[in-house]
């Protein structure tokens, strides 16, 4: 026979709840969702709870245990002591739809804005050739089973629900990162959507969406991190800034990024040219104030670039020769480093007892 153990379980709906307190019979080798079933078939036949294969690959059981983020269906009760209290409440960075069962449609709408893998032209699907190493490259993002426990963990999204419509968060990093990866994948305009349209530049990489993952993907070291600095390889690289301003624009292939609000929400235009910066002329005023504040907080991009040449088609000589990168800087083109003393403000800690 099981022993009694304390649970408190949080009940409630959308318009509020709180925790109740429920003495559950506990066996040798069962999981907290098991303690959710015996729950529902005694004292609590109307909790709510979302569940599918009690395997650990489904997903469908996320919820917070004791203020983790866990797979119900694979926390073991043994892991707990016999004296302790095993708190379940819902996912708190979702809206609470009933008890145990979250509103984690967010997610499929990032999904649905992410951009599909593009097949290479003039290949039949059958035709795909991989590399072994290729393949082990993105395969570990391929594990992922969608609980969706590093969304809710990530404080971006978690702490700041403002940010949600600007961040994507780190499972569609990874799968931007394994598109990007892929060598069979047609697009070349990946890192500039997950910079411009999912929020990349947002992540401080604090490895938290790591620890939750329950397939043990490497989510930070890599995919967010290398893909960040693909990111900065492009946008900030003296080598490609230098190549972009010696060739034509309109001769060199290039990416520029639209907004996702207004339907595909990347577009790769080679022919055309166009290079994404905050720049100036960009021929949308409202967008291009902010840009040239040097702060885009509703992440609304700029129209592309017009190209820098003259009446003649020709590339300026200044285009070479100017002292700063094509974006503005933050802090004002008028500001010199290092800033002269009489332009440093410093208001003493007790300087009104003076």
């Amino acid at each position: 026979m099981g022993t009694k153990r304390h649970f408190r379980v949080w009940r409630g709906d959308d318009s509020g709840g709180d925790l109740q307190d429920y003495q559950v019979e506990v066996n040798e080798g069962e999981v907290v969702l098991d303690i959710i079933h015996r729950l529902q078939a005694t004292d609590a036949p109307d909790l709510a709870c979302r569940w599918n294969c009690k395997a650990g690959k489904c997903g469908s059981c996320s919820m917070e245990i004791n203020g983790m983020p866990k797979l119900g269906c694979m926390t073991r009760m043994s892991t707990f002591e016999e004296n302790e209290t095993v708190t379940v409440t819902p996912l708190r960075t979702f809206p609470v739809i009933r008890d145990l069962v979250t509103d984690v449609s967010f997610n499929y709408e990032k999904a649905r804005e992410t951009p599909a893998f593009a097949p290479p032209a003039g290949v039949a699907p059958g035709d795909y050739r991989m590399q072994q190493v290729d393949v082990e490259r993105s395969q570990e993002f391929r594990k992922c089973i969608e609980c969706f426990l590093c969304q809710n963990t990530c404080h971006v999204i978690r702490d700041h629900d403002e940010n949600k419509h600007a961040f994507a968060g780190p499972r569609y990093f990874i799968r931007a990162a394994e598109l990007d990866m892929h060598p069979l994948d047609a697009r070349t305009d990946r890192r500039e959507y997950a910079q411009a349209e999912q929020g990349l530049g947002f992540c401080n990489i604090t490895k938290c969406c790591t620890e939750v993952c329950p397939e043990h993907i490497k989510i930070t070291d890599n995919g967010i991190i290398p893909m960040k600095e693909r990111v900065v390889d492009r946008r900030y690289d003296p080598l490609v800034w230098l190549g972009n301003k010696i060739f034509r624009r309109g001769q060199v292939p290039q990416t520029f990024v639209t907004s996702a609000k207004h339907g595909d929400a990347v577009h790769s235009h080679g022919a055309q040219g166009g290079v994404h910066s905050h720049a100036g002329d960009s021929h949308d005023p409202a967008a291009e104030a902010q840009a040239q504040a040097g702060v885009n907080w509703h992440r609304e991009v700029p129209k592309p670039t017009a190209p820098a040449v003259d009446d003649n088609g020709k590339l300026p000589l200044t285009e070479l020769t100017f002292d700063r990168a094509a974006a503005p800087s933050p802090f004002g083109d008028d500001v010199t480093f290092p800033l002269p003393p009489e332009h440093l403000n410093f208001a003493h800690p007790e300087q009104d007892k003076h």
